[in-house]
């Protein structure tokens, strides 16, 4: 669908009805031209073309600019028409991503260059034109996931690998669209285009021809150019295993507190924070904030202060050698860090219900983003749980489906459920809480249909009408690789502090003079923050206060030589609270 207007045969500028196209003001232009040039544009030229790399950040100041979504292609379109004022690119521009679209002039006029490198300080230093451009980019990356723009996923709604690559490009907010080869009629015909044999799909396809079959997640982020370098050889100060809102908090930090930072994620950004359509309980949101602007925001802060960021990049081992550590990745990569933080976070728990396996990711979810919600087409759904997440689950899916069921398990929707979210799922006309209600099972052969569920008070079955389920029943961490390397409570959440100081090797910590700091494991210099940790609260801020508060640690840390502080010439050892340099 174009959003372009033709007017008088001139292409007439788009509206700003989202907030996604806004103009800057002369005085925003006139501090952008002391760091880029003026330069004349001609009809017709290309500013940046989809699948490459963004090198300036462009700004109008006469004359007009449309973008297109698969220019020349069968598909296409006009995503929106510029003119003076406004300024161009998206959220790929300042993450390092390659363009998702093709800026064409329209108008012969003259734009304003500044290059990507500068424009990135210049969000980060001024903090009302930084607001300005974040917003648009968000806004306009949103419209480009509906749009159903960037690359297209060819394959089956049975296969395994085909959910992979849509969780993958889903978690990390890339435009996209899925074919289904089992229902969608364009499948048939792209198959024969690239002689597709249907045992190579998934494949994924840009740019109308270039191709990659059944790719990783690792080739997918390449393609698109997310940043996942090989870590092999490195080292670094603190490396920080996960980038959720812990995981970022101490990648933000650790940066800017001058320590060569590294932080790896197997999947994406922002954990089950991204997830989130809305937080309204966070401090200094009066009006909420979607997980993925919170996120993307402390990506950019990441940045800002110089912290590398790898997706995906999975940690399979933590070995100490020496007075640091070695971290081993999937791919058999190694990287050195003084001190580590893991902020890994919890995935959510499965339901336990006959036949759902074949089901998830076609039409049962463990997450409600804008991609879940596009799939839903205006039918009933269904939300199982009774907290935070499924109260926000809950409301922002009943914006696109016709109704909402909330089933909950227990009898009062005030036990796990903060009471502002209890007061807005209440009184929303579109979503129906069912106390003491479980899912027996579930009915559809290609899609769910509809749930079988049990009054667990009264034992009494009935059958609700649902097209898709979306499950926050929990969550169990995220710690299979650390089993034998430090202590793990019963539910394998990672002991810290006090709790980890009574299960800890007192000959590896009479060496250090101390024991376990707050935040600190059963390992000196490995560090937990956010869900992942034993203990902790299941709360975006406590997480982002934790991240924090480990970078914090680690300067403890480091000032008593790292992880094998020894005796001092005279034979003594420090107590705690004091290193050997201060003698």
């Amino acid at each position: 669908m174009s959003t372009a207007e033709h007017e008088n045969g001139a292409v007439r500028e788009t509206p700003d009805r989202y907030g996604a196209f806004p103009r800057l003001t002369p005085e925003q232009l006139e501090d952008l031209t002391a760091h880029g040039e003026r330069r004349r544009t001609a009809e017709g030229e290309v500013l940046y073309r989809e699948g490459e790399p963004f090198r300036e950040f462009l700004a109008i100041l006469s004359g007009t600019v449309e973008i297109l979504h698969d220019q020349g292609g069968p598909d296409e379109q006009t995503v929106a028409v510029h003119g003076p004022g406004r300024f161009l690119g998206e959220l790929g521009l300042l993450e390092g991503q390659a363009a998702f679209n093709t800026a064409v002039v329209r108008e012969a006029g003259e734009i304003l260059a500044v290059p990507v490198e500068r424009q990135r300080a210049l969000v980060g230093s001024d903090p009302i034109l930084g607001d300005l451009i974040l917003r648009a980019y968000l806004g306009r990356r949103y419209l480009l996931i509906g749009l159903g723009a960037g690359f297209r996923i060819l394959g089956s709604c049975y296969s395994r690998d085909t959910m992979r690559l849509r969780e993958f490009a889903a978690r990390n907010r890339l435009p996209h669209r899925w074919v289904d080869l089992e229902r969608d009629k364009e499948a048939e015909a792209l198959l024969r285009r690239f002689a597709i044999r249907p045992e190579e799909t998934p494949v994924v396809l840009w740019q109308g021809e270039r191709l990659l079959r059944n790719p990783s997640n690792a080739e997918l982020a390449r393609l698109i150019g997310l940043p996942a370098p090989s870590p092999e050889n490195g080292r670094c100060d603190v490396m920080v295993v996960g980038a959720g809102p812990a995981g970022l908090a101490a990648a933000v930090y650790g940066a800017s507190d001058g320590l060569s930072t590294v932080t790896v994620d197997a999947v994406a950004t922002g954990g089950q924070a991204a997830t989130s359509s809305r937080i309204e309980n966070y401090l200094g949101f009066p009006s909420g904030i979607s997980g993925g602007e919170l996120i993307e925001r402390a990506v950019l802060q990441a940045h800002k202060f110089g912290a590398r960021l790898m997706v995906p990049a999975e940690v399979s081992a933590l070995t100490p050698q020496d007075d640091e550590y070695v971290v081993t990745f999937a791919d058999g990569s190694r990287a050195r860090a003084g001190a580590v933080v893991l902020a890994s976070g919890v995935r959510y728990r499965k339901l336990e219900v006959p036949g759902i396996d074949r089901l998830e990711g076609i039409s049962v979810y463990y997450a409600a983003t804008v991609h879940e919600a596009g799939l839903c087409r205006a039918d009933p759904v269904a939300v199982v749980g009774g907290g935070n997440s499924a109260g926000q689950a809950a409301l922002f899916l009943a914006h696109h489906a016709s109704g909402v069921h909330l089933l909950v398990r227990g009898g009062d929707l005030n036990a796990d459920m903060s009471r502002y979210l209890v007061d807005q799922v209440e009184r929303h006309p579109r979503i129906e809480v069912l106390l003491h209600t479980e899912v027996r099972a579930v009915a559809g052969e290609q899609q769910l249909e509809s749930l079988t569920v049990e009054d667990n008070a009264s034992n009494e079955r009935r059958e609700l009408q649902a097209a898709a389920l979306f499950v926050f029943i929990g969550a169990r961490p995220r710690t299979e690789w650390l089993k034998g390397v430090l202590a793990l409570d019963g539910r394998g959440f990672v002991l810290t502090g006090a709790d980890a100081r009574a299960v800890a090797d007192e000959n590896r910590w009479a060496a250090l003079g101390r024991e376990p700091m707050l935040l600190e494991t059963t390992l000196p210099g490995v560090f937990a923050a956010g869900d992942v940790r034993s203990g902790s609260v299941k709360r975006v801020a406590s997480a982002t206060g934790e991240g924090a508060m480990a970078i914090r640690l680690v300067h403890e840390h480091r000032e008593r030589r790292g992880n094998l502080v020894t005796a001092d010439s005279e034979g003594r050892r420090p107590v705690a609270g004091e290193s050997v340099s201060s003698r």
